[in-house]
């Protein structure tokens, strides 16, 4: 599986005398080291510039946890390893300590919390499709007998069975092995539409050589917390982790790292999306919390 070969030590001013660190931190203080989990293209949330940067929003955000780590463990200099994750195998490399803190773009759900935990929600996402603008493709039922692209690992491919079966619909599924594969299917007219997460949707759309050609259409499939996965039962470890959350939303920085993302250029081609933070995300940076998707379905 494909490394990214980035190796930061940071100097820290020293801070308050360490707290008792246990299971994911205990490992961090005594090799130095602590291994963040990113994705190649999910853009702007987690992605790869070049072979050998990862950026992103939610990068951005377990920067800020790694400096609260430092501090807790009144650690000198702390090496940050970034490692590629997929859909497919984000949760088992959590959960077998390969990576301590997975920055990506990773739904909280009730399956997934039988193997890992997840921080206070980070973001918000509404699951809609994309389809090129000429498909004449404005619903879902305007897929009957059409083709579908989903990413292989995510929780869309479910939401499209649920529909699927809830509405009689039949069209074919094919799945694409990464998020760039899959609007290069939609790209290519392989697939009428592609569902996913509609700000990934609008980023990928964003950085297409037409963008003009493509647009995000169709109800609502699904309401998705977003968050930081992190090893199952380590509380110390989910304690300060959503302690920086909480003062990041506090201080209203999180607000500035969404601009930073949402609203201005961003690389590689230095694009805006040009979106606004949902409202669901806005009261949510005033009431933070750690439901898992399905409390969302209850209250829709």
């Amino acid at each position: 599986m494909k490394k990214i070969a980035i190796f930061l030590t940071t100097a820290l001013a020293l801070g308050s005398a360490a707290e008792a660190p246990a299971q994911t931190l205990e490992r961090i203080r005594s090799t130095g080291v602590v291994t963040l989990g990113v994705r190649d293209s999910s853009l702007p949330m987690s992605y790869v510039l070049g072979s050998d940067q990862a950026v992103g929003f939610q990068v951005d955000i377990c920067q800020r946890i790694v400096a609260a780590i430092r501090k807790q463990l009144n650690l000198q200099k702390l090496e940050v390893r970034y490692q590629v994750v997929t859909s497919q195998n984000r949760v088992p490399l959590v959960k077998n300590g390969a990576v301590d803190l997975e920055c990506g773009s990773t739904t909280n759900n009730q399956a997934r919390q039988q193997d890992v935990a997840f921080t206070l929600t980070t973001y918000i996402e509404e699951v809609r499709m994309a389809v090129r603008a000429s498909s004449g493709i404005r619903s879902i039922k305007d897929l009957e007998g059409r083709t579908v692209v989903a990413t292989t690992g995510t929780t869309s491919v479910q939401h499209l069975r649920r529909n699927s079966r809830a509405t009689g619909l039949k069209f074919n599924e094919i799945l694409g092995k990464d998020h760039a594969e899959s609007f290069l299917i939609l790209e290519s007219g392989k697939a009428d539409a592609w569902v996913i997460d509609a700000g990934l949707l609008n980023a990928s759309i964003a950085n297409a050589r037409n963008p003009a050609d493509f647009a995000v259409v169709g109800e609502v499939l699904n309401t998705e917390p977003l968050a930081i996965m992190l090893s199952k039962d380590d509380a110390p470890l989910k304690a300060l982790a959503d302690r920086t959350l909480r003062d990041m939303m506090r201080s209203g920085e999180m607000k500035t790292l969404w601009n930073k993302w949402y609203a201005e250029p961003i690389p590689p081609r230095n694009v805006r999306l040009n979106m606004a933070p949902p409202a669901a995300l806005q009261k949510l940076w005033q009431d933070p919390n750690d439901l898992p998707m399905e409390s969302y379905a209850a209250t829709r």
